[in-house]
């Protein structure tokens, strides 16, 4: 395979928003490079990178598809990622193994939703950005407000690298803008010649010394131009548009060409590892040490799972061994696969710049590095997006209960923006994914692929439940059934136990003087306090005692949820010679901890999560208006590139569970969001009131 040196290898990463004709491209440049007797169609099935049943049936691709073509003494690596923002966790991967993003923008439709999530993505990752404006053959195009709305959109570095002959139906051509021919066509829709000024400016600005020369009025030379755009790329001070319609094929030749040309090798991009504290560059070298990293796993039905791995340095040959700095093991690579769409060939080895796939090597996971054992070098984490929608679920029969976690764990592990978690607060297992689409999709592929069948159902809260006020009072079990019974009789002081407490200051106060010991837990913010006196409990029912209230803050008293911020103090107890026995002393406990409890103004706390909300400014009003009726309380706002606007609020996670849904609504599928927990508050009355009677039903539903 490593029959090209890294500096003639181009890795491409297709992004944008969906439609926008990226797998169509890929496709057509399959064909036009000779493979396959025809291009693939995503609409009649055919394609090469769209081979999953889903996709096939969605007539959209799902997840990212690699490919290569050879042209010109060069070997293109594309990435082709979906469009919708539902499978947005497809890129990262796609563009921490590439050196160029290509962001395809429909010339009908214009910036689109996923068209700025994709961008900020990609210069989040410090890769050159090119622009495509592709489907150029399509009706009613406004170029004019198309280039006002990338320029606006996405930046004043965004110049077009060729404009378009004629535009919609008569869409027959494009002229370079770099080098302007004599004989401009008469229907060209931008003036060539006075974007080639702004062109100049753009790549000179990178290179000072290319700077100094143009400014003095010296003509560059086109291989200087053409290694000043390269430079550019990286710089981040040319964002080039190229226009095309990979229907037509035309442009498609001239963008072909100018990735070949003018697209970053792995040479000309620097790259490093972490070794302990200190950063270590990577080079681009089959020499030198092995650096490789997983970007992308996938469970197929043929030959098991495929990690897709791209090398950085070093050499990586099939029957070698090769450490994971993740797991600390090392591990035996039987097999390399060279990957074209959903079919694949073996290789004997790969070095940087190539990207290859491993089957059968379990113990693998997106982001992992592989080198040698002795290296110490660790590439940085590959930053996914993190899910935010969540639904319950569970299997449908008694038959699916065994194969359910085997199933979900396969979606787990080829995709980072799919978690599962299992809430010991509500015992139901709950997935997380970007939207119900992407939720719904995880469903039908475990239909489909394991034969397992899922219902889900929107999650239950995690409430917890306190005191505001103190109580005490006393228990007394006493169980008489013939020969030895149950006694034990306890005495509970229940209080409140302030959040952030510092234990050493808090039980230096007087009542607890005497207290004989305190076993605080700072999870649940909760105390056991021992102040027994004159042993009127035995110092072997302790243990017990404290367990039965464990076992009750665990179940829960007015709701049936966690207990926190407590303080239960045992003051007093009586036993029986015979009688008493832990098994007395817990159930004891438990019921007093129950009763005392309910005594000392019991309330229940909810998740509060800090939300950041982006959204159109236009959008503004409605999206705060909702936050209020949602018990939202805004923090702060801050502008974002494209008019849009970022809220930050704190909000009760159960306002939330639907929200994706609304906020798509109120945004025509522009906004985003992303939370994480910060506190727990009370929650209003009014609302407490409406928990604990649902609690109430459901408890005689299950009896």
């Amino acid at each position: 395979m490593s029959k090209f040196n890294p500096a003639d290898i181009r890795n491409i990463a297709f992004v944008g928003h969906g439609a926008t004709g990226k797998t169509t491209l890929a496709d057509l440049l399959l064909f036009k490079n000779g493979v396959g007797s025809r291009a693939g169609s995503v609409d009649d099935g055919t394609s090469v990178l769209d081979s999953d049943d889903e996709e096939k049936d969605r007539k959209s691709s799902v997840s990212s598809a690699v490919i290569h073509i050879e042209n010109g003494g060069k070997r293109l690596n594309i990435i082709d990622t979906p469009g919708f923002p539902d499978f947005i966790g497809q890129v990262p991967g796609a563009l921490r193994a590439t050196e160029t993003a290509v962001l395809a923008i429909s010339a009908g439709a214009g910036i689109e939703v996923n068209t700025r999530r994709t961008f900020a993505e990609a210069g989040k990752a410090g890769v050159a950005r090119m622009i495509l404006v592709n489907k150029c053959d399509m009706d009613n195009i406004i170029l004019d407000e198309l280039m006002e709305a990338i320029k606006s959109n996405l930046g004043a570095a965004c110049v077009p690298l060729n404009v378009p002959v004629g535009i919609s139906g008569s869409f027959s051509g494009v002229v370079s803008t770099l080098d302007v021919p004599s004989d401009v066509p008469g229907d060209v829709q931008l003036d060539p010649a006075e974007i080639n000024q702004e062109l100049m400016d753009a790549i000179v600005e990178a290179d000072e010394e290319l700077m100094m020369r143009f400014l003095e009025g010296e003509e560059l030379s086109s291989d200087e131009v053409a290694g000043g755009v390269t430079k550019a790329l990286l710089a981040g001070t040319l964002i080039p548009i190229f226009f095309a319609s990979s229907k037509t094929d035309v442009g498609v030749e001239e963008f072909q060409n100018a990735l070949i040309s003018m697209a970053p090798s792995p040479v000309d991009v620097e790259r490093s590892a972490q070794k302990g504290d200190d950063e270590e560059s990577l080079s681009a070298d089959a020499s030198g040490t092995l650096v490789a990293q997983v970007f992308k796993t996938r469970i197929d039905p043929f030959v098991s799972k495929m990690s897709y791995l791209r090398i950085y340095s070093g050499k990586l040959a099939k029957d070698s061994s090769v450490y994971n700095t993740r797991s600390g093991k090392n591990m035996k690579i039987s097999q390399l696969l060279e990957v074209q769409g959903g079919g694949n060939d073996p290789v004997d080895d790969a070095t940087p710049g190539d990207i290859v796939a491993l089957v059968k090597v379990e113990d693998l996971k997106a982001g992992d590095t592989l080198t040698t054992d002795s290296s110490g070098l660790v590439m940085g984490d590959i930053d996914f997006p993190k899910p935010m929608v969540m639904l319950a679920v569970e299997p449908k029969s008694r038959a699916d209960q065994t194969k359910i976690s085997g199933a979900l764990q396969k979606v787990e592990e080829e995709d980072q923006t799919f978690v599962i978690t299992r809430e010991a607060q509500t015992k139901e297992m709950v997935m997380s994914g970007m939207s119900e689409l992407h939720l719904q999709i995880v469903a039908d592929r475990m239909f489909k692929r394991d034969k397992v069948e899922v219902v889900t159902k929107e999650p239950k809260i995690p409430y917890r439940e306190t005191v505001n006020g103190a109580h005490e009072g006393s228990y007394r079990h006493k169980k008489q059934s013939g020969g030895a019974g149950q006694f034990g009789e306890v005495h509970f002081r229940i209080s409140a136990c302030p959040p952030n407490v510092d234990p050493d200051e808090f039980f230096n106060k007087e009542r607890f003087l005497n207290m004989r010991d305190v076993h605080y837990d700072e999870t649940l913010n909760y105390a056991f306090v021992d102040r027994i006196t004159g042993g009127s409990v035995p110092n072997n029912f302790i243990p017990a005692i404290e367990k039965g209230v464990k076992e009750r803050m665990e179940q829960g008293v007015i709701a049936g949820y966690q207990v926190q911020d407590v303080v239960c103090e045992l003051f007093f107890g009586k036993d029986h010679p015979v009688d008493s026995n832990e098994t007395a002393f817990k159930t004891a406990a438990s019921m007093c901890f129950r009763n005392v409890f309910q005594e000392a103004n019991p309330s229940l706390l909810e998740p509060i999560v800090s939300i950041e909300i982006s959204v159109p400014g236009d959008k503004l009003g409605d999206i705060t208006s909702d936050l209020n009726t949602r018990r939202g309380r805004m923090e702060g706002m801050d502008g974002a590139p494209g008019g849009f606007q970022v809220l930050k609020a704190k909000i009760p996670l159960a306002e939330i569970m639907t929200y994706s849904r609304s906020l798509s609504s109120m945004t025509g599928g522009q906004g985003t969001f992303t939370y994480e927990l910060s506190h727990y508050e009370m929650v209003p009355p009014q609302e407490q009131s409406k928990i604990v009677a649902a609690a109430a039903r459901e408890k005689e539903e299950e009896s």
